[in-house]
């Protein structure tokens, strides 16, 4: 096994994160929204997914390799986007970025992490995805997808799901900003977890580096705040994608989709994908479970659109689930980033090879010999 045994699960890898995480950054990755019921809610119903094993056949090993877009990855699961990364564990983007790249599977890079478009496109041999937040001013939206072509992205995903920002109450409590408020409970925190102090000494204080050419320079935290509200949008119409699919020259994904209303309006509106998702639970916590709405788009879109999912997958298994569900592929980002806040610099590399070992270990267990042939195991 080529990773570090010691942390063998997503799990174990989220409580070292928590030991060594200021708690201000923890809560930010590990909370959702309101009460939590959709961030458990996820995991819990995609676990009641059951598979079935088909011994006697023959087997001949396990290809847990699949094509998305014109490309073949070495596993059908990819780092989700995530804000705030460098927040969260210094220099994260440029760990998982470098981890995917070796490893052969998508890395997206988010419009409000701490890494730029052209780093992401350097670290990746421009393989990196590139995940839009829209923004409001049409010179600022031609200019950010303008960067992401030139740097090779082949793949622009559209976010859908934030018309408004979740309510969280951790953040609320902490006074989550970029860079944090630092009170007094928060400076306690960091004194507190001295190796991520160091590494955030040693890389600098996070930054909106993708969006930095269009900020102005000495904002304060509220007009930093004021700035992004007015700058960037999460409300999307038809009108408001319609440049967008005009100006990308690639492939095109709407994440986000959680309805057959929005899966339909994608097909209408030029998308060659979507990724059904909740944003991790964090946005609204009376929505559903990703898994059931997976279920009924890929049956409903599958032939037309790329449906891919993420939210609430925490491995190997969960992985072989939704694929067996009729996704195409998949993305995490909570595993990704408690395996960087467990190990750092080893966490990306060490994350990636634990979960290609556990989706390979439930390929060979279901005697299935290619991951196209996994929904033939579901058991509906």
């Amino acid at each position: 096994m080529d990773f570090d045994t010691r942390y063998p699960s997503v799990e174990a890898l989220r409580e070292k994160a928590r030991r060594r995480m200021p708690r201000f950054a923890f809560d930010y990755l590990d909370g959702g929204c309101n009460e939590d019921v959709n961030l458990h809610r996820n995991t819990a119903e995609l676990r009641e997914v059951r598979l079935e094993p088909r011994y006697i056949r023959g087997f001949k090993g396990a290809d847990t390799r699949c094509e998305l877009f014109g490309h073949r990855y070495d596993a059908p699961f990819g780092v989700a986007p995530v804000g705030l990364q460098g927040l969260m564990w210094p220099n994260a983007p440029e760990i998982l970025a470098r981890a995917a790249c070796k490893h052969n599977i998508p890395f997206v890079l988010s419009t409000v992490t701490t890494l730029s478009i052209e780093r992401a496109a350097e670290l990746t041999e421009g393989r990196a995805w590139f995940q839009l937040y829209n923004p409001v001013e049409e010179g600022v939206r031609k200019d950010v997808i303008g960067r992401a072509a030139a740097a090779g992205c082949p793949v622009l995903v559209v976010l859908c799901d934030v018309p408004t920002f979740g309510y969280r109450p951790r953040d609320i409590k902490n006074g989550l900003a970029m860079p944090p408020k630092m009170s007094l409970t928060n400076i306690l925190q960091v004194l507190g977890k001295p190796r991520w102090a160091l590494q955030t000494l040693k890389y600098g204080q996070p930054a909106f580096e993708t969006i930095k050419p269009y900020t102005p320079k000495g904002l304060d935290l509220k007009q930093l705040g004021l700035f992004m509200n007015q700058t960037f949008s999460g409300l999307l119409d038809p009108e408001k994608i319609k440049p967008i699919r005009d100006l990308w020259p690639g492939k095109l994904v709407l994440k986000g989709v959680a309805s057959e209303w929005d899966a339909q309006q994608a097909l209408e509106l030029g998308f060659d994908g979507i990724i059904v998702s909740n944003h991790g639970g964090r946005q609204l916590d009376a929505g559903e479970a990703t898994i059931k709405p997976l279920q009924r788009l890929a049956r409903a879109y599958g032939d037309k659109l790329t449906v891919m999912v993420d939210s609430g997958l925490r491995g190997g298994p969960d992985v072989a689930r939704a694929m067996a569900s009729g996704a195409a592929f998949t993305f995490m980002g909570r595993s990704f980033m408690y395996g960087v806040g467990a190990l750092g610099a080893r966490g990306g590399e060490h994350t990636i090879s634990m979960l290609k070992t556990q989706f390979r270990q439930n390929m060979e267990q279901l005697c299935c010999e290619r991951v196209a042939d996994l929904p033939g195991h579901l058991i509906k």
